[in-house]
Parts: C-alpha cells; sequence; structure tokens
C-alpha cells in the first residue's frame, strides 16, 4: 500500500491540524511512511472507532480458543476430566471427548461485546491521548499521557464488555449447562440477577487498568525504538503489540484468576471453600485463591494468559493500525482532486 510523494501525502500533510514538524520537511519517505505519519491527527472519531471493532473482532475471533483453554486452566478446583498440563495438550483432548467446536463455544457472544467494546477503547485512547499529549509536550509523546489514556479507555471498554465476558466464560467452563449464549444470559439473569453481570467489573478494572497502562506505555516505547517516523510499517506494529501484550499479561495474571473466579462463580470450589450463596468482592476472592491454592493459585493459566496476549495484541494493533491508515486515506483520496 505504497503511496506516492507530492500526491495524496502532500495534500494530508497540508492537513495536518497540529503542525507538528517532526519530519523537519524532507523529502520522500518509505513505503508512504510521511503518510501514515500525518494521518492520524485527521482521523476522524468514526475511523478510530470503525478500525477498533474490526481489531478488537479479529482479535478475539482468533485467539479464542486458546482464551477458552486459558478460564479451564485457572479453575482452582477443575474436575479430574479436565486437568490439563500444556495449551496444545488441552485443546486436543477437548476436541477428542467434547466435539470440535466446544473451544469456540460462546465466541458469538464474544464477537459481540468485542465491536463496541473496541470501537470506544480506541476512540477513547486516541482523543484523550492527542489532548494529554498537547498539554504535557506540547509536540512528541508522554508515556505519562498515554498511560492515562489508556486508563481512561479501559472505564468505557470494560463497561461494555464485562457482561460478554461473564457470558464467555460460563460457556468455557467444563460441563458447562449453558448450550447458547441467549440461554445463558437468561439463566444468569433469571436465577443472580442484573447485578450478576457486573459482578466482577471493579476486579476487571483493577485489572485492566494497570494491564493496559503497562500495555500502551510499553507499545508506544518499542513504537518509539523500532518504528520512530511512525511509518505504516506492519512488523513493528506485531513486534510492539505482541511484546507489551506478554508483559502486561504476565503482570496482571493474579488478577485475571480472580476475575475469572467471580466471572465463573466455580461451584466445586466454593462448596470446598465452604462459600454458600456467591461470592463477591476483589477482596473475597483474594483470600478465596490463596484459601485454596496458595501463591501458586495467584498464576493458574499464566502460560495460557501469555500465549493467548502476544499473539492477540500483535493482532489487534496491526489490524487497528491497518484500518486507521487505510480508511483515513480513502477519505482523503475521495476529497482530493488530481
Amino acid at each position: 500500500m505504497e503511496l506516492r510523494c507530492g500526491g495524496v501525502g502532500s495534500q494530508a500533510a497540508r492537513r495536518r491540524m497540529d503542525g507538528d514538524g517532526r519530519d523537519g520537511g524532507g523529502g520522500c519517505k518509505d513505503a508512504g511512511s510521511e503518510d501514515y505519519e500525518n494521518l492520524p491527527t485527521s482521523a476522524s472519531l468514526s475511523t478510530h472507532m470503525t478500525a477498533g471493532a474490526m481489531a478488537g473482532i479479529l482479535e478475539h475471533s482468533v485467539m479464542y480458543p486458546v482464551d477458552s483453554v486459558k478460564t479451564r486452566m485457572q479453575s482452582l478446583n477443575p474436575d479430574p476430566k479436565a486437568q490439563y498440563t500444556s495449551i496444545y495438550g488441552a485443546l486436543k483432548k477437548i476436541v477428542r471427548t467434547e466435539g470440535f467446536w466446544r473451544p469456540l463455544r460462546g465466541v458469538n457472544m464474544m464477537m459481540m461485546g468485542a465491536g463496541p467494546a473496541h470501537a470506544l477503547y480506541f476512540a477513547c485512547y486516541e482523543n484523550v491521548k492527542r489532548t494529554l499529549n498537547a498539554v504535557f509536550h506540547h509536540q512528541g509523546n508522554s508515556h505519562l499521557a498515554n498511560g492515562i489514556a489508556g486508563s481512561m479507555a479501559t472505564l468505557l471498554h470494560d463497561a461494555v464488555m464485562n457482561p460478554a465476558e461473564v457470558v464467555k466464560q460460563r460457556m468455557q467452563m467444563y460441563n458447562s449447562p449453558h448450550r447458547s449464549a441467549l440461554s445463558c444470559i437468561r439463566t444468569v439473569w433469571r436465577t443472580e440477577g442484573l447485578g450478576a453481570f457486573y459482578r466482577s467489573y471493579t476486579t476487571q478494572l483493577t485489572m485492566n487498568i494497570p494491564f493496559q497502562s503497562i500495555h500502551f506505555i510499553t507499545y508506544e516505547f518499542l513504537q518509539e525504538q523500532v518504528n520512530p517516523h511512525r511509518g505504516y510499517n506492519p512488523q513493528s506494529h506485531i513486534i510492539s503489540g505482541g511484546l507489551a501484550g506478554a508483559l502486561a499479561a504476565a503482570a496482571t495474571t493474579p488478577l485475571d484468576v480472580c476475575k475469572t473466579l467471580l466471572n465463573t462463580q466455580e461451584n466445586m470450589a466454593l462448596s470446598l471453600a465452604n462459600i454458600s450463596g456467591r461470592l463477591s468482592g476483589m477482596a473475597n476472592a483474594f483470600r478465596m485463591v490463596y484459601q485454596l491454592n496458595g501463591l501458586p493459585g495467584y498464576f493458574k493459566g499464566i502460560q495460557a494468559r501469555v500465549v493467548y496476549q502476544v499473539p492477540s495484541t500483535a493482532i489487534s494493533w496491526s489490524v487497528y493500525e491497518f484500518f486507521k491508515y487505510f480508511l483515513t486515506k480513502r477519505k482523503l483520496e475521495n476529497r482530493t482532486p488530481y
């Protein structure tokens, strides 16, 4: 997707909204890098939301089978038939004993949640980041701005995504009674009420705010190192996104284990801990994990979580950057006379 210097790129440069002169007015750069460097500041809200929605849907659908394994490996008291030692072994066993499509059960609910959640997520991140960078640095990139923007974007993302997470994880569990997302929603609503869909919301925020802060700061830092001109460079987006996801995932695994427990309300674990009714609250979840599994319990499923996040965030960033570039370029072409 190479652009010619002096064509759309020069028009885009004249339309830049922030007057940033990082390239120093030099000549033509490689493979549209100058054009891409100029595009984000003029990208519209609809562009960010469309690119974000596409990134979220592809990210979660492609990696969904690994996410199913992660949910099961985080079980505090798994059924003997659902004990796994590796991701590949788990997928092989699930397919052999429960059917070929079993690792994908609940993917439709995840896709329905991921589209709007990631649309809000990236749109909020881009706009808050641009605003705060102007305040903190006037020009350039502020890691503090990136971290704050990521945290604020998480508030919107999780408000939409949390109910989808509850339904998805209950359908992923071994021997789940739910055969469809709709039946799961009806059952949870009827037996536990609306609050069940947000029982883990504070825990999810407690996990995702540091996760996304680490994620965005690391991604932007790595982009400065491997892609300083911020050109359209898929390889740099994949590498930066993958490494950022791995670091953030490993650091926040204990919180993810607690979130899974609150979402699934694992019956065997609750019985073993002599808890009647429903478990609620992050503090209670932390105590229960330690009571049943000790310190190692906080890192159950860490391998699957990291293996999931590396390609997941790589897919998300590369798809997002591609669609942001492509959609903005199309808009510029449509209003640029040749």
